[in-house]
């Protein structure tokens, strides 16, 4: 019997690289759960969607869900954001361990998880590393305003919705700063996969 796969998760604060990170991971042969496209194809279930409706009156619109409607409603209101965490978590938890046993059965000695929310939902007991990718704080803000068209104060709302980056410093395993370019990410990226002894 082969040994279970090594399980590590990979988070970072708003516009701090993940996505490129991810990238990178799997050019190097590793498998990569994605816990926000789990989560975009959940709130695209009818059931899902009849839960948001009720709970959001009005965020849910021909069938589909409004999201700037929904991000209105529950960014910096803690309360209603646990409200929509609370529908859509569990079934993306579902389904990130059901690809998680697929890869594993296909015979992936590490399974990462790239999961925004890690440390918020208190879930870092569930890996066996965790790995935070880290940029100052105007850097990520310059990337979050020319990729997702928001204004500079709801990046700001976003980013303090988060738990301060100082802080997953203190409980992430290792820590990758993404404040320079590609190369140099890449770079730390395979020092940390060699003194870990990472192999796909």
């Amino acid at each position: 019997m082969s040994p279970s796969p090594r399980r590590i998760g990979l988070t970072g604060s708003i516009g701090a690289g993940k996505s490129t990170l991810a990238r990178l991971l799997r050019q190097r042969g590793f498998t990569v759960l994605d816990a926000d496209e789990q989560a975009r194809l959940v709130t695209r279930e009818p059931e899902t969607l009849r839960e948001i409706e009720a709970a959001f009156a009005g965020v849910v619109v021909d069938a589909e869900l409004d999201r700037p409607a929904l991000s209105a409603r529950v960014f910096g209101h803690p309360e209603e954001l646990a409200k929509l965490n609370a529908i859509v978590h569990p079934r993306v938890r579902a389904r990130m361990a059901a690809l998680e046993q697929a890869a594993a059965a296909a015979g992936a000695g590490t399974i990462f998880q790239d999961v925004p929310l890690l440390f918020e939902g208190g879930s870092q007991h569930l890996f066996d590393v965790v790995l935070l990718v880290d940029a100052p704080l105007e850097v990520r803000l310059e990337r979050v305003l020319a990729r997702d068209n928001l204004s500079r104060e709801a990046a700001l709302a976003r980013d303090a919705a988060q738990m301060p980056a100082a802080q997953k410093r203190e409980l992430a395993d290792a820590v990758l700063d993404n404040g320079g370019d590609e190369a140099a990410l890449a770079a730390q990226l395979d020092e940390v996969l060699a003194r870990l002894a990472l192999r796909p």
